[in-house]
């Protein structure tokens, strides 16, 4: 998010977060005031929902929104509260009752998650599944029993991890879950490109796929490459005469074996490294 300047057009904007530790939605405060840590009822895509406000009202630069803001209609009230926490410690409970009807209706789906709209008109379940499922017997089924209106929606293994929440292998909350809006193409030759070990476990997120920050510094390490030495290129060092076998942009070096077969780091600034770029 970046700072508006005097001559950026400017909106109001208030923080709102509907899951701990999940991404920020942007909301029209409508000139009301909010604190941070106060609930409030918002209008969302999906409909009326509660959230909880993690950034105050403050104004930010209008492109730094990627969609039209939605209002907030006003703070919850207490009643609204209880109800919210009555609803949510259901959802554990409403879980396995969903788990054992699936097993019933022998189902191939696999349990994710579900979820309580604050005043429980709507009980969610998100599932993973290799195939297309009919679960119409199921929605009636569950319907009948909680009495409210069901969705069953199918999520993939990134939709998975962005639901439930995590910790990716940096240390840091999965990007997923707390800022990522949507999921970019992430492909092997990104890890190739940055020399990174094609090591499934070293490249791979909790969700089995691509690391998605993979992508962040791609093109920076595309455009680096080409101004540096190519795989195979002769270049003069000061140790001699030698072939480019490998590239590592964070170092702004080349590995180089000389005709002796010894192999040394090159720094791609080293006067004699940079006359003989362009050869070869």
């Amino acid at each position: 998010m970046s700072l508006a300047t005097s001559t950026e057009k400017t909106v109001l904007i208030v923080g709102i977060r509907f899951r701990p530790a999940g991404r920020i939605y942007y909301f029209d405060p409508q000139e009301q005031t909010f604190n941070t840590g106060q609930y409030v009822i918002v209008e969302t895509v999906r409909g009326i929902e509660a959230g909880r406000v993690v950034i105050a009202p403050k104004k930010i630069a209008e492109s730094d929104l990627s969609d039209p803001l939605k209002p907030v209609m006003r703070l919850a009230t207490e009643d609204e509260l209880r109800m919210m926490l009555s609803f949510k410690s259901k959802e554990k409970e409403a879980l396995m009752r969903c788990a054992e009807r699936i097993q019933q209706h022998s189902l191939p789906m696999k349990l994710v998650e579900s979820e309580y709209t604050f005043d429980g008109s709507r009980l969610t379940f998100y599932f993973t599944a290799d195939e297309r499922v009919d679960f119409r017997a199921l929605v009636r089924d569950l319907a009948a029993t909680f009495r409210t209106r069901i969705e069953l929606r199918q999520i993939g293994a990134r939709d998975q991890a962005k639901l439930q929440g995590g910790i990716g292998i940096c240390g840091k909350t999965l990007c997923c879950s707390s800022w990522i809006k949507e999921f970019g193409i992430v492909s092997i030759k990104m890890a190739k490109e940055q020399g990174l070990p094609l090591n499934p476990s070293k490249i791979s997120g909790v969700c089995g796929r691509l690391l998605c920050c993979l992508s962040y510094e791609n093109d920076n390490y595309v455009q680096a490459k080409r101004q540096m030495p190519q795989l195979g290129a002769m270049l003069t060092t000061p140790s001699g005469i030698g072939k480019v076998i490998s590239v590592n942009v964070p170092q702004n070096s080349v590995e180089v074996m000389l005709e002796s077969g010894a192999t040394i780091q090159v720094p791609v600034d080293d006067e004699k490294a940079q006359k003989s770029c362009g050869s070869g």
